[in-house]
């Protein structure tokens, strides 16, 4: 199949996957869309600019960004009518037609599971993601995320020695947040990067949401960490159960604003989640996963100062203010502030917005 012909098909305006998908239902591939004849073309609906457009040379139709991507060694274009077309993605109500890749594309064949959350969570948050996405990829899962900042960054860095899959909201060639470019750059050799959208599409807030529907789509169910209200997590979630796909959720504390996001969602009938294992006995067994997997946390710290340790007795997995850690603690603020401090740069808590201060989970 000539890709340059899939590439032009993807510019012509107005011609959306569920147009593309009639005409490749009606035609068998994109260079013979290129080659039917326009009363074949009208007779499908299409506009009279669609319909001259479809009778150009394709390479009359590619941008420069097109050909640069037809340039790259490593980049590689997964079609509908291709055989390692994912499976799963087959069957959701808007599949993508054409999925531009970079990476490890044999990941498209395996067990996927999405993580999702805040792009701004708690330093708690983001060490669990990290720490379920090592956890689960270490059973055979790979592990979906949107290569958003937070959350989807740090279950992509767990899971990044098994193979993680990124869909991307921009072209293929334009990594959004720039924050996570070297994490992008790791995952195109370790890993898998995936966009439905052409090279050289930048970064606009419609397209999240449509990305959104493939993350969900890869996957057998998406597992959300932490989320606000209004998250678009939330979306990713929503649209797993309109799919037919398991949703998961871990809770949170119920003072904080990013509990909220997951704890909707169990109301809503999302599995809690506490640990890897709920996962996988919800998922059932699974060809190539594991079903024994190692537990989250090693034995719990224990700090050898003892100030330090009545420090950590104080303190909680959700923020508590500097004033009830002294107290609780039987420490004067000033005698407080230092053992914060020491026990910051161990990595054992963290501070959190408003001055409050949290434990940390045991690192994956």
């Amino acid at each position: 199949m000539n890709e340059q012909d899939w590439l032009a098909l993807h510019r012509i305006p107005g011609i959306g996957s569920r147009t593309q998908r009639a005409l490749l239902d009606r035609f068998g591939d994109a260079s013979a869309i290129f080659q039917a004849g326009a009363p074949a073309l009208r007779d499908l609906g299409l506009r009279p600019a669609q319909v001259s457009a479809l009778q150009k040379d394709p390479a009359d139709l590619l941008v420069a960004a097109d050909r640069h991507w037809l340039q790259g060694t490593d980049n590689q274009l997964c079609r509908w009518t291709d055989h390692d077309y994912p499976a799963l993605l087959r069957h959701i109500p808007d599949p993508p037609m054409l999925l531009y890749l970079r990476g490890r594309r044999d990941l498209l064949g395996q067990a996927m599971l999405a993580i999702v959350g805040s792009r701004s969570p708690s330093p708690g948050g983001a060490i669990t993601a990290e720490a379920f996405a090592k956890t689960l990829a270490g059973t055979g899962l790979v592990i979906v995320s949107g290569l958003a900042a937070g959350i989807d960054a740090a279950a992509h860095r767990g899971a990044l020695s098994s193979g993680t899959i990124g869909v991307m909201g921009t072209g293929p060639d334009r990594i959004y947040p720039r924050s996570n470019l070297g994490l992008a750059r790791e995952m195109a050799k370790h890993g898998l990067l995936i966009s439905e959208q052409p090279p050289g599409t930048g970064s606009r807030a419609g397209l999240f949401p449509r990305r959104n529907r493939i993350i969900s789509g890869l996957c057998l169910g998406v597992l959300v960490v932490e989320a606000g209200e209004a998250s678009g997590s939330l979306i990713t979630a929503r649209l797993a159960a309109e799919q037919g796909r398991e949703v998961f959720a871990i809770p949170g504390s119920i003072h904080s604003p990013l509990s909220r996001g997951p704890h909707r969602l169990i109301r809503e009938g999302a599995k809690l989640v506490e640990s890897a294992m709920d996962i996988l006995e919800e998922l059932g067994p699974l060809p190539g996963v594991a079903p024994g997997i190692a537990p989250l946390d090693g034995a719990p710290w224990q700090p050898e100062d003892p100030r330090e340790q009545a420090v950590w007795e104080a303190m909680d997995y959700a923020p508590s203010a500097p004033e009830q850690i002294a107290a609780r603690a039987g420490l004067t603020l000033a005698e407080l502030s230092a053992i914060l401090l020491a026990m910051e740069l161990q990595g054992r808590i963290a501070a959190s917005p408003g001055g409050f201060f949290c434990r940390l989970p045991s690192a994956p």
